[in-house]
């Protein structure tokens, strides 16, 4: 039974007595001290996989050119890269309702493997309808494997230190975003292919060691029962209504123009998809997105602060780009290379932010100075011109770069501090899409702000502003383009592009106030110092115990 001064129960939070019940009693504490080779190797195998999603995500964007150009796929570049992240982000809340009811172990083997399948079938394409239909499977497999990546390290560690583990984590994946541009250009030079191909051997390395090394508690239930309990409508639901909602947005400035009713009516429908969802979810006995999830403040207040903080994060990857080779003239590799600093201060600093949480336990200050750091970071962009000295915009990389990192491993905890550990899984899977929700509407707002805000009347030679007019504008970005045209017309074009976007350093910069409003609402809940778990890790001592009894 819970007492009444927990955190748990605050703000008039509603937790079925009989499933927290059940799930504290079967609850298996692991002491600190028994982190075996078992641990390791299952984390290192999470940090290796993890490593091999976020290396492919960037990968794909350098070499992206060189593909459409071998396939012959021009036409359908937008949905090579994009269908990733559709099917990515659809699977994320039905797999950690799922790894529930299956336990963690046997859905990660199969995520790893639809990866793996997924990751042969692109390597193999012959033409984009293959490549594309490759990296629908890859994604389905990427996307259960973020969530039950964080799942898992929820299920081996405290909440307390997971900040910390999840910081290691994360910092693998951030390196796999960091090596991605310059391995996907040298092998875009030699065999795009491999791309893919290098994915095989390292997942099915993890298979190995996650099959003999995370072996896992879990209540078996026959199979029969095990899928009735699935939340068939629900997910079926969920899952039309995101990706109708992600087609509206991934083909609106590409495809078809934003008033194209191609557009707004997958968003409209997938809206009123969400709203029945909802609905259902509210009613049906055992949802795959309880609504005691959002029954309190704090845990509402961290699903707001992932999806802005992870909008924020794509902002920069879409906005830093335009500037380097829209306004400096720069080449795509060199724009590549000049946004490095920001990753450079986002590996340390968010393993840092993951240390300090697990040794103090406050996760709100974190979250203030990491908001306060992501206005800061837009605002002091303003400031950007054409000639500013490297050492300058570095230091403004710098700065938005650590506002996002003290966020980055310091969110989850602070949400799963206000609920039951029998609903980690649930939320680990609410927050893991929100996240990946937000890199899609980090892409799509800036895109609509800029092009808003483009303006080329300034533009003398009617050629070019004809060419940078209708939301063409971001397609020109290009330096070698720009410095093709005359000089004075050069300054104009590299005007414009400056202009334009300060309207999107503004709205990042608004966006980053709202995150700190969240800051505000959330409340100071002590962070759990002991695992309580029914799929804790299996130790060896456990299983000769239980061996024994056996015989």
């Amino acid at each position: 039974m819970v007492a009444k001064d927990d955190p748990i129960c605050a703000d008039n939070m509603q937790i079925p007595e009989d499933s927290l019940r059940n799930t504290i009693e079967k609850a298996t504490s692991v002491p600190d001290n028994t982190k075996t080779w078992q641990f390791w190797l299952a984390l290192l195998s999470l940090c290796a996989i993890s490593f091999c999603c976020s290396f492919d995500v960037s990968t794909i964007a350098v070499a992206l050119p060189r593909i459409t150009s071998e396939l012959d796929g021009a036409a359908n570049f937008i949905w090579i890269a994009n269908c990733f992240v559709l099917a990515q982000t659809i699977i994320q809340p039905p797999v950690a309702q799922l790894c529930n009811i299956f336990g963690r172990q046997l859905p990660m083997v199969v995520a790893i493997a639809i990866f793996a399948l997924g990751s042969g079938v692109a390597g193999g394409a012959a033409s984009t309808t293959g490549l594309i239909a490759g990296r629908t499977v890859q994604g389905l497999g990427s996307g259960a494997i973020l969530v039950l990546t964080e799942v898992i390290v929820c299920d081996l560690v405290p909440l307390r230190e997971r900040g910390k583990y999840c910081g290691i984590v994360l910092s693998f994946t951030a390196i796999g975003t960091l090596a991605g541009p310059v391995a996907g250009g040298a092998l875009a030079d030699k065999n795009w292919r491999w791309i893919f191909y290098l994915n095989i051997p390292i997942a099915g390395a993890v298979l190995l060691v996650l099959v003999f090394c995370l072996r896992l508690h879990y209540t078996k239930t026959p199979w029969t029962k095990a899928l009735a309990r699935i939340d068939w409508i629900g997910n079926i639901l969920f899952i039309a209504s995101v990706c109708a909602m992600l087609i509206g947005l991934i083909s609106g400035g590409n495809d078809h123009p934003w008033s194209s009713s191609r557009v707004i009516v997958p968003i409209v429908l997938g809206v009123a998809g969400l709203a029945v969802f909802h609905v259902w979810e509210h009613y049906h006995k055992e949802p795959s997105v309880p609504s005691r999830l959002f029954g309190n403040r704090t845990s509402v207040a961290g699903f707001f602060i992932v999806f802005v903080s992870s909008m924020l994060v794509q902002w920069v990857s879409f906005v830093w780009p335009i500037y380097f080779q829209g306004v400096r003239k720069t080449s795509p590799l060199r724009a590549g290379i000049n946004t490095l600093p920001y990753l450079a201060f986002l590996i340390p600093t968010a393993a840092i932010a993951g240390v300090l949480l697990s040794k103090f336990g406050h996760y709100r200050p974190l979250h203030f100075i990491g908001f306060c750091l992501s206005i800061l970071g837009p605002a002091l962009n303003l400031l950007l011109s054409p000639s500013t000295a490297t050492g300058v915009w570095v230091v403004f990389q710098m700065v938005d770069s650590i506002g996002r990192a003290l966020l980055f491993p310091t969110v989850l905890p602070s949400i799963l501090a206000a609920l039951p550990e029998a609903d980690v899984a649930t939320a680990t899977g609410m927050y893991s899409f929100l996240r990946s929700f937000g890199f899609v509407w980090g892409f799509t707002i800036p895109g609509i702000i800029f092009n808003d805000q483009f303006d080329p009347s300034g533009i003398s030679d009617a050629t070019v502003r004809h060419m940078l007019s209708d939301g063409r504008a971001y397609q020109f970005a290009n330096g070698a383009y720009i410095r093709s045209l005359p000089l004075n017309v050069q300054d104009e074009v590299v005007m414009a592009y400056l202009n334009s976007l300060k309207g999107v350093w503004i709205a990042a910069s608004a966006f980053g106030v709202t995150g700190l409003i969240a800051v505000l609402i959330e409340k100071h809940i002590p962070l759990r110092t002991e695992l309580e778990t029914e799929f804790g890790l299996k130790l060896e001592s456990q299983d000769k115990d239980t061996s024994e009894k056996e015989v």
